[in-house]
């Protein structure tokens, strides 16, 4: 008896601590969730005013600040572009960086010196991307504003993320199916192909979409890379380009209520995109998980 009434209170102690910490966790979430979909219901409350198939099928061109009608069809190509070629430009990198820091620079002083700039360059703020292409690539080489000029600093950007989160991913690849390729014969890097990568597959496509939602709203790097225009331009290589988040921005510091809903629309039509993105992304790693092929 006296063995059993010394454990019941702290039973009952440890149930109350557990209690009393669940609910901390749920009003920490309550109180992060909030602001996001206070957010989320204030684009979504007045982007629907504007969201529209003239929307989304015409351009700006020929239409006034005053003027209603105009769309940011431009400007969903632009951003679909950049975001192409930027994640072209850094996902390949991205991810041979990662895979040669789990897979081959372990000790190696290029490893560490790889690591700390992957570190540096994940502070980097976006205008500093921005400033960098203006300066090298448009004002020392001479290259043209383009959509290619945005993506270059938006693959900037990109890089470190995919770096970090593909890294993170192979190494939770277990050591075991490792050795267990190595003892059938099979070179390193057949195995990394055909093991480890598949192994780590869902998690570095969800790191690379992490990467694309944080460049695809970015505006100081467009603002020094692609300039702006009205007219709708599908070639990323040849002249301004507009982008969604420079439309936002642009329509936004105009006074007109007008152009106040364009702007609105643009940030709703900026996030559709990029959930879309994300879903596709999902299905994809969906498809490809070994549960399903199984």
């Amino acid at each position: 008896m006296t063995v059993q009434t010394g454990i019941q209170p702290l039973s009952v102690g440890r149930r109350a601590k557990d209690q009393a910490v669940r609910v901390l966790v749920y009003l920490a979430f309550a109180v992060a969730i909030v602001p996001l979909v206070s957010v989320l219901w204030l684009v979504v409350k007045n982007g629907l005013k504007r969201f529209d198939v003239e929307f989304l099928t015409h351009s700006m061109r020929n239409i006034g600040a005053r003027d209603a009608g105009g769309g940011a069809y431009h400007a969903i190509i632009g951003t679909l572009e950049q975001v192409l070629l930027a994640s072209l430009i850094a996902v390949p990198i991205g991810l041979l960086t990662a895979v040669y820091l789990v897979e081959y620079g372990n000790g190696r002083r290029l490893s560490r010196f790889i690591s700390f700039f992957v570190d540096i360059m994940t502070g980097v703020p976006s205008i500093v991307a921005g400033l960098f292409v203006l300066a090298f690539w448009i004002l020392v080489l001479g290259m043209p504003f383009s959509g290619f000029a945005g993506a270059l600093s938006l693959s900037i950007l990109m890089m470190p993320v995919v770096v970090r989160s593909t890294e993170e991913m192979l190494r939770l690849v277990p050591n075991e199916l490792r050795e267990a390729s190595y003892a059938l014969g099979v070179p390193k890097w057949r195995t990394i192909v055909k093991v480890v990568l598949p192994t780590a597959f869902t998690g570095i496509v969800t790191g690379v979409m992490l990467a694309v939602a944080r460049v695809a709203g970015e505006t100081a790097p467009l603002l020094l890379t692609v300039f702006f225009t009205d007219s709708i331009n599908e070639d990323p290589f040849n002249g301004p380009q507009m982008g969604l988040p420079l439309y936002v921005f642009g329509q936004s510091s105009l006074p007109q209520d007008i152009a106040i809903d364009r702007a609105w629309t643009g940030a709703l039509t900026l996030i559709l995109i990029v959930m879309l993105l994300n879903l596709v992304a999902r299905l994809i790693s969906w498809w490809r998980s070994p549960a399903k092929r199984g």
